[in-house]
């Protein structure tokens, strides 16, 4: 397990196997940036001159290795490029892709822009995400153990390196449930995960079976998760505060592995849908963030979590179902699963008579079309919460986009048999069509924000800053953020 510890000394004396140093990029060539400019004497004044001879520019992202000589206390020093203006996200890609090329290496200190609390904690932050490794089914040995001690020269205090290891523990442990093959993160097993974790950070923690979803009217996760030899679960967690005044309900799709159902995906799309309970990861990593920072609000999550299959027993398309809230939906299309879970999950978090409703899903290939795979697309019942929620993810350093929900294409969800159905009959919009869907199921006057993060969820190019491939934690840094905000309130 990775640690990071602040330092006031000075860096040229700092015992360490690797020096990490920040350079912004100038006309000129590479220029220091606060914290490598006391280093540039201890190498005679020439330190950006030999960086510029082995073509480093500073460019943002940029790394240069050099070996020491002895000028400081460090054998090897690591030059990151930091861009004209990095802010508090630059800082933390740089640390994370410095630390990231230092696999391997034990013991590494960061000398970039931490003067302020926030600097130190982007640093901080950005270098224990860089450092994080998935490696539970290795075997051969190859892959190298991540940096295991961190150092990050600041003279702020201890607690900013708490609150960013509180943070990339969180992320860290959804990382590791997207990565986690289906065969061993069913929705049982999920749940289970779940309620350790949960109890660990002092949270309330209750699961309704398959039987008691049945009983209870929910609908939506019987009809998802009737095709699998594993049966759904909602795992409500709760988490109070005695100075609370505000309430936030966290709901997330948990589909630990999408198939399509009948409506089965193409191969192609299918490899990658262990991914698909990455909303549900961030909701309980949320709430472990929440408890554990003990912020002076009220949160609640659920995780919808449902294995969609294909069997004899899986639901088919012109299926009825009955959900939680009480309308019906005609399914079309059974690979239209998350906003069927997600329907019963915001209906029951509406019990909790909660300040904002925020759902948070991998739902839709047409996020990806229209935003990519870094942007994730935040609708809303309320254009001012829309707002908040777009101005959390881009202060946690996580892309989102407000969008609209269109009145006109609502017609489009008409169902001749039930109250509405699944799946808009057109293909174009169907980011918007989904949390069109959605809005039907929040009560009139609830504050309700959807997040549809099906590209930004799973990593499926090259590590950058400090995303890894693979699972990246996406959002729950946000909504560890919404909460900080209703806290202050």
């Amino acid at each position: 397990m990775t640690t990071v510890r602040l330092n006031s000394a000075d860096p040229v004396s700092l015992d360490t196997d690797a020096l990490i140093v920040g350079f912004r990029s100038g006309q000129d060539g590479p220029v220091p940036a606060v914290g490598a400019e006391a280093l540039d004497s201890a190498f005679g004044g020439r330190l950006a001159a030999s960086l510029a001879s082995v073509a480093f520019t500073g460019k943002a992202g940029e790394l240069a290795k050099l070996p020491t000589f002895g000028a400081i206390a460090s054998p090897l020093l690591v030059a990151v490029g930091l861009g004209d203006s990095p802010g508090l996200e630059g800082l933390r890609r740089a640390a994370g892709a410095a630390v990231r090329s230092l696999a391997g290496t034990a013991r590494a200190a960061l000398a970039l822009p931490a003067d302020t609390a926030e600097e130190a904690e982007a640093v901080a932050l950005g270098a224990l995400l860089g450092a994080y490794t998935f490696s539970r089914y290795r075997t051969n040995g190859e892959q190298k153990a991540p940096v295991s001690e961190l150092t990050v020269v600041s003279g702020q205090d201890e607690s900013v390196a708490e609150r960013a290891g509180v943070l990339a523990e969180s992320v860290s442990l959804v990382r590791d449930l997207v990565n986690t093959p289906p065969s061993d993160l069913w929705p049982a097993k999920f749940a289970e995960l779940a309620e350790q974790a949960g109890a660990k950070a002092g949270l309330s923690v209750e699961v309704l079976d398959d039987q008691q979803l049945r009983e209870g009217g929910y609908g939506g996760l019987v009809g998802v998760g009737q095709g699998s030899s594993n049966p759904p679960r909602l795992v409500r967690l709760a988490y109070s505060h005695p100075e609370a005044a505000k309430t936030l309900a966290f709901v997330g799709k948990g589909i630990t592995f999408d198939s399509g159902g009948l409506s089965l995906k193409p191969s192609a799309s299918m490899d990658w849908m262990k991914s698909d309970m990455g909303g549900a990861g961030a909701v309980l990593g949320a709430m472990i963030g929440i408890a554990r920072l003990g912020l002076p609000v009220n949160a609640v999550g659920y995780l919808c979590l449902a294995e969609n299959l294909p069997s004899g027993t899986a639901q088919r398309p012109s299926d009825v179902l009955h959900s939680y809230s009480g309308k019906t939906v005609e399914v079309l299309d059974t690979d239209a699963e998350g906003r069927l879970v997600l329907m019963d999950g915001i209906a029951r978090a509406a019990e909790d008579s909660p300040d904002l409703i925020v759902d948070v899903a991998t739902l839709t290939g047409a996020q990806i079309v229209a935003l990519g795979w870094r942007t994730a697309g935040v609708m809303s019942n309320d254009d001012a919460v829309r707002e908040l929620v777009v101005e959390a993810a881009g202060a946690a350093g996580e892309g989102a986009w407000g969008m609209p929900l269109p009145e006109e294409l609502r017609k489009g969800l008409d169902s001749p048999v039930a109250d509405l159905a699944n799946l808009h009959p057109e293909r174009w919009g169907g980011m918007l069509t989904a949390g069109i869907f959605l809005k039907e199921f929040v009560p009139e006057g609830v504050r309700w924000a959807h997040i549809d993060m099906a590209g930004p969820a799973f990593n499926k190019g090259e590590p950058y800053g400090y995303t890894p491939k693979g699972g990246t934690g996406a959002i729950t840094r946000t909504l560890i953020g919404l909460a900080e905000r209703h806290a202050s309130i």
